[in-house]
């Protein structure tokens, strides 16, 4: 018989965030921070709060919050799951060496600690995970690590196993995440296992929307851009590299050059300010989109025309097909050049654009 839960989980989190200091148990996902990570991390440490009154469990997303904006898909079903985003606590809002000197360790969706959290290792108490086994922290109970399509699959088997009652929105945050990892349940998609399509039997009927509309909904919103600041756009998806003597940062977007243009009316300024802030002497964004075909556009932002025509000259002899796009925001400044194209060569992507570009310039 499943036992009623009488705590919402919007009520824990807000506890959660009160008792911070008081943390005995903090639960973590992996550096990227996605949707499995974020929502595993709440689920599990609300349950283990379930499991033992009293027990300060502390979820805490491993990302800045002003990086949040980022995970648009996250925004959305967290928005449903009716969690209020100033009760969720960021890496940057707390001293967690401080916490740490008195809490245990949870982690979801890795086996691995990295980077900074690496201190950590002896203090790793539960693994809840479906990447490689690292073979790690063997100590841990309990220790799951298996090949599900996602993470949550996982924390929602220990809920059900508890007897513990899933609620409206539980289920929002385990089935949206399950259908956004294993791509609906698809079976071709490679990605599911039977554990996920148990789970999501049980959790779905729960849920506000129909499988199909949930799916389409929280895939929709992974790659709405609409509430992004030319910043945030650059940043979402971005990589840099030393070539030679030039510092170069490439973006990948996923608009219309002419519609960031329209969202954005001094785009150059921000592609100058974002350049300047990490001393680049070239900034490139991809824009790949659909409309309803597949289209690709590229930005290119020099310190000086000169470098600009020069690397332009080179990008064509390499058959990218670059035409000229007519866009109010292209100009000369001081701080830089900026011109914006359609690329007619689809198959050139950032993977393949590097390799040419530290061609150019070794």
């Amino acid at each position: 018989m499943m036992e009623h839960n009488m705590l919402p989980i919007q009520t824990f989190l807000s506890l959660a965030k009160k008792h911070v200091s008081d943390a005995k148990l903090v639960v973590i996902g992996n550096e990227a921070a996605d949707l499995d990570s974020m929502a595993s991390s709440i689920v599990y440490a609300y349950l283990r709060n379930l499991q033992v009154p009293g027990l300060f469990v502390l979820p805490l997303m491993v990302i800045p919050r002003e990086d949040f904006i980022l995970r648009t898909e996250a925004l959305y079903v967290f928005k449903e799951a009716n969690i209020d985003l100033d009760d969720v606590i960021f890496i940057d809002e707390l001293d967690l060496d401080k916490i740490m000197e008195q809490a245990a360790l949870v982690l979801v969706d890795h086996n691995k600690l990295a980077g900074d959290l690496k201190k950590f290792d002896s203090q790793v108490v539960t693994i809840l995970d479906h990447h490689r086994d690292e073979g790690l922290y063997k100590t841990a109970s309990p220790r799951i690590v298996e090949p599900v399509g996602s993470t949550t699959s996982l924390v929602a088997r220990e809920f059900f196993t508890s007897g513990i009652e899933v609620s409206r929105d539980v289920a929002v945050l385990l089935g949206g995440t399950i259908l956004l990892d294993t791509v609906n349940l698809a079976d071709d998609a490679g990605r599911v296992t039977e554990l996920d399509k148990e789970i999501a039997a049980r959790v779905l009927p729960l849920c506000p929307l129909p499988q199909q509309k949930f799916f389409d909904t929280v895939q929709k919103e992974k790659f709405n851009v609409a509430g992004l600041s030319t910043n945030d756009l650059l940043r979402k998806d971005y990589k840099e590299s030393q070539l030679g003597t030039v510092k170069c940062g490439i973006a990948s977007a996923l608009l219309p050059v002419e519609q960031w243009a329209e969202i954005d009316n001094d785009l150059a300024s921000g592609f100058a300010k974002f350049a300047a802030g990490r001393t680049l002497d070239l900034l490139l964004s991809m824009n790949a989109y659909t409309n309803p075909e597949f289209n690709r556009n590229l930005v290119i932002f020099c310190k000086s025309k000169d470098a600009h025509d020069q690397l332009l000259t080179y990008l064509q002899e390499n058959e990218l097909d670059l035409t000229p796009l007519d866009c109010p925001a292209q100009k000369q400044s001081d701080s830089g050049f900026i011109t914006f194209y359609r690329q007619g060569n689809i198959g050139i992507s950032r993977k393949k654009l590097q390799p040419l570009l530290a061609d150019f310039y070794k």
